[in-house]
């Protein structure tokens, strides 16, 4: 009995790997920097809350998360519609704006808030080309 050769990946299987990775991997080196340059990530929410460490294992769960997410939302947008790279773009700065809108409200030092609108910026900077129609589709 043979077994069928394998598939390659395909092209959007291998973009979205790429662009997660590459997320993951600028989140994993703003952490380190902001660790080695001694900024404590911790946010508290206020009214009596205890404030939460962010640590590496949450940096790169929530980038994951992130990246997976806006795979999964291109791959729909995709299916309902021919998005331009525009739509998307915009589309993907509206989620970059609501993400960084809750960094105004927390309790954190100001490296702290720095160092975590870096790193969203840098989804962001990863996410957004790497997964806009017409690249490599």
């Amino acid at each position: 009995m043979t077994t069928p050769p394998t598939r390659p990946a395909t092209p959007d299987l291998r973009r979205t790997a790429y662009a997660t990775g590459g997320a993951v991997l600028a989140t994993t080196l703003l952490w380190t920097v902001a660790h080695i340059l001694g900024v404590e990530l911790r946010v508290g929410l206020g009214g009596g809350w205890p404030s939460q460490a962010i640590g590496l294992p949450l940096v790169v769960g929530s980038t994951l998360v992130a990246s997976l997410l806006a795979s999964v939302t291109r791959k729909g947008l995709g299916r309902l519609t021919d998005p331009t790279p525009t739509t998307w773009a915009q589309l993907a700065v509206t989620v970059l704006l609501v993400s960084l809108a809750p960094l105004t409200f927390v309790q954190a030092s100001g490296g702290a808030r720095a160092t975590l609108a870096l790193m969203h910026l840098a989804v962001a900077a990863v996410l957004i080309p790497l997964l806009a129609p017409g690249n490599a589709d």
